[in-house]
């Protein structure tokens, strides 16, 4: 009997196995429901966004080239939205602090930020970082392509790219950035690199400053982002001797590129971009994605671009600019890599 009993009964396994089955079939339209209201709260999300200001931060002081273009972008964006984009400056530790402060900011689409192509070196560049480019941030458009420019201060007696590796090689000299491991510092890195030459880092925080002291004798020597370098050298404030890109630069017809100056091969330019949260609801990533692409498609906005010195890009999708952050995270990491620039904690 006792046998018969045991040998009836269900192993206790297959007797969990049939109520977890039985719990999900019984709990199934309930979680097909929950999943076709989360859908429905984030589509509504990005019907009604924006319903409030949101917060457009610049890891860079006023005055330099993305500060400049955030505003443009700003501007575009509440006219079309009609809700305050409002521009705060957050510079320091080479965009860090401002990358890092959109990584943790509520994953609600009323935190955005203009970044740079420091999004992508510092992935290789910080041994650690407080968040993961990859999986905590989203690119949600990219704006434009920026040539730099090889400035020295007109007191210096060189004329050419050759003239300051040779002064370069004789007597110390400066060079500023807009921080450790930002685009300028990474450009300057690779010219010393491929030159053989050594120059002091001084870095700023941002390009206005660092601009400011390469004017008042400071610093001798720095690569900036053209926009904000433009006016001082037509002023003759201070002396363009190359650009960046492997073509020359329409607002510098005159001025090589350093691959025709005498540093053969030499090919950069940074990108400016708006990033947001990856935990962003993606309707609401996708509408700011689709705005900002209907605002780079606009002449004036092109233009205007254009004669902040940069290059305009189009945005195309989020999936797509997901796989261009990737590709910049390689292509970068050889360039710091090659470059010799120190990691940093």
């Amino acid at each position: 009997m006792t046998s018969k009993t045991a040998m009836s009964a269900a192993p206790p396994s297959q007797t969990s196995t049939h109520l977890s089955r039985r719990s999900l079939l019984a709990a199934g339209p309930a979680l097909t429901l929950a999943a076709v209201n989360c859908r429905s709260a984030a589509a509504q999300d990005a019907e009604d966004y924006p319903n409030r200001q949101v917060s457009f931060i610049v890891p860079f002081a006023p005055g330099g080239g993305t500060d400049t273009l955030a505003r443009l972008l700003s501007d575009k964006l509440q006219q079309r939205l009609g809700k305050p984009f409002v521009v705060e400056n957050r510079p320091g530790a080479g965009t860090v602090i401002a990358t890092n402060f959109i990584a943790k900011s509520p994953p609600d689409g009323y935190t955005i930020m203009m970044s740079v192509s420091s999004l992508a070196i510092d992935a290789t560049l910080y041994k650690s970082l407080p968040y993961d480019p990859a999986k905590d941030l989203a690119l949600v458009a990219l704006i434009a392509t920026v040539p730099f420019v090889l400035v020295v201060n007109p007191s210096l007696p060189v004329y050419q790219v050759a003239d300051l590796i040779k002064l370069a090689k004789e007597r110390p000299l400066s060079y500023g950035s807009g921080g450790i491991g930002a685009f300028h510092h990474l450009a300057a890195a690779l010219f010393t690199n491929m030159t053989g030459i050594k120059m002091t880092h001084v870095p700023y925080r941002g390009t206005a400053p660092a601009l400011n002291d390469l004017i008042g004798g400071y610093i001798q020597v720095l690569f900036s982002d053209l926009g904000p370098a433009l006016p001082q050298i037509n002023a003759g404030k201070v002396r363009a001797l190359a650009v960046t890109t492997k073509y020359r630069v329409a607002a510098l017809p005159d001025v090589p590129p350093l691959a025709e100056a005498g540093v053969p091969d030499y090919d950069a330019a940074a990108w400016q971009g708006v990033i947001a949260s990856s935990q962003v609801p993606q309707p609401v990533l996708a509408k700011l994605n689709a705005e900002l692409n209907a605002i780079m498609a606009m002449d004036d906005v092109r233009t205007r671009i254009e004669n902040f010195g940069m290059i305009p890009r189009g945005t195309g999708s989020v999936p797509e600019l997901r796989s261009f952050l990737e590709s910049e995270v390689v292509r970068w990491a050889k360039v710091v890599e090659d470059a010799g620039i120190a990691h940093t904690e």
